[in-house]
């Protein structure tokens, strides 16, 4: 691993713990000084993040957080909810039976990892996280189309940040019984039912983050 992926890993590490809330300035040079490197490579990895979604680069001003009063939580949101209940159907009428069984393999890792873990905050665990990926790629892996399970890959990546403030200002919000819903349809093979909790399951967590419908 170079110095530069070293950097990026740590600065996408404080973004996802919150140690930089929305909105906040990202300064190169104060970053640098920060971590020990030079400023050429905290601004390679500052680039790559912004890539990612997880950091907006503003013109003549650095980088920032991404704010989530903007409107393109909203837009992930809505192509998370228009492409994936697609690709969920598609899996549902091409998945095999090994495919059934890592849906269910998936799904039963994901309700038995906690969600937080003692002195990660009140966002959930990196293991929770992952095993949240991995349940919701398995259910779409089943549709066979590479091109679209990249596009999946890339709009996961840009809501990470997203649904990780979400869970924070909606702990109420029940994820056990909306994956167990979704598992069960999906495995039932309802194409009509488990689109539907997916598109749910989706857009429940820009219905979080926003302050005022978006215009």
């Amino acid at each position: 691993m170079t110095l530069s992926d070293q950097v990026h890993a740590r600065l996408r590490d404080e973004i996802m713990r919150g140690d930089h809330v929305p909105g906040a300035a990202l300064k190169p040079q104060e970053l640098a000084n920060l971590h020990g490197v030079s400023l050429a490579v905290m601004r390679e990895a500052l680039v790559r993040l912004a890539g990612e979604g997880l950091a907006d680069r503003l013109p003549n001003r650095g980088f920032a957080v991404p704010s989530f009063s903007d409107r393109r939580w909203q837009e992930i949101a809505e192509a998370r909810s228009t492409v994936e209940p697609a690709m969920l159907r598609l899996a549902i009428a091409r998945g095999d039976l090994d495919w059934e069984s890592r849906v269910r393999a998936a799904h039963h890792r994901l309700a038995r990892t906690p969600p937080f873990e003692p002195g990660e905050g009140e966002f959930a665990s990196a293991a929770w996280s992952e095993a949240h990926r991995v349940f919701h790629r398995a259910l779409l892996e089943g549709c066979g189309n590479t091109v679209l399970l990249e596009t999946f890959d890339r709009l996961w990546t840009a809501s990470e940040l997203a649904r990780r403030w979400s869970g924070r200002r909606n702990p109420g919000r029940d994820h056990v019984a909306e994956h167990a819903e979704l598992e069960e349809a999906t495995l039932a093979r309802d194409a009509d039912r488990a689109a539907a909790c997916l598109a749910r399951h989706v857009t429940r967590t820009a219905e979080g983050l926003v302050d005022q419908p978006a215009r």
